[in-house]
């Protein structure tokens, strides 16, 4: 089960780098207006925004790597903290902006939360 739980953090840290790179990088181009369905001038308008999103998306993932590489208890610690911290954005995200988010965030770092506390 620890393997899984690690992977599956593994894949929410991923998840965050990525959204990382479309909003601070490719908010105005193709992959990050498909992300938000703004057109080029409320993505420029926009774009500050998304990058300071982005940072926070950042601080995520660097929270989860920091959980995979920390030895235990400090590395469990970390990583139920850093996923909880994703469950509930991504709660607020899908009640608040748009109901994807529920599946595309909150759902991934739910089950990595689960699993992690599985681990127990």
């Amino acid at each position: 089960m620890t393997t899984t739980a690690h992977v599956l953090v593994a894949l929410v840290a991923a998840l965050h780098a990525y959204i990382l790179v479309l909003e601070m990088f490719l908010w105005e181009r193709p992959p990050g207006r498909k992300l938000s369905g703004f057109d080029a001038q409320l993505a420029r308008a926009t774009a500050t925004l998304a990058a300071n999103q982005g940072l926070y998306n950042g601080f995520l993932a660097a929270g989860l790597v920091w959980g995979l590489v920390a030895a235990d208890p400090t590395g469990l610690r970390v990583q139920v903290f850093f996923l909880c911290c994703v469950l509930v954005a991504g709660v607020y995200g899908g009640l608040t902006a748009n109901r994807r988010i529920l599946f595309a965030q909150a759902l991934p770092g739910a089950l990595a939360l689960a699993a992690v506390l599985l681990t127990r």
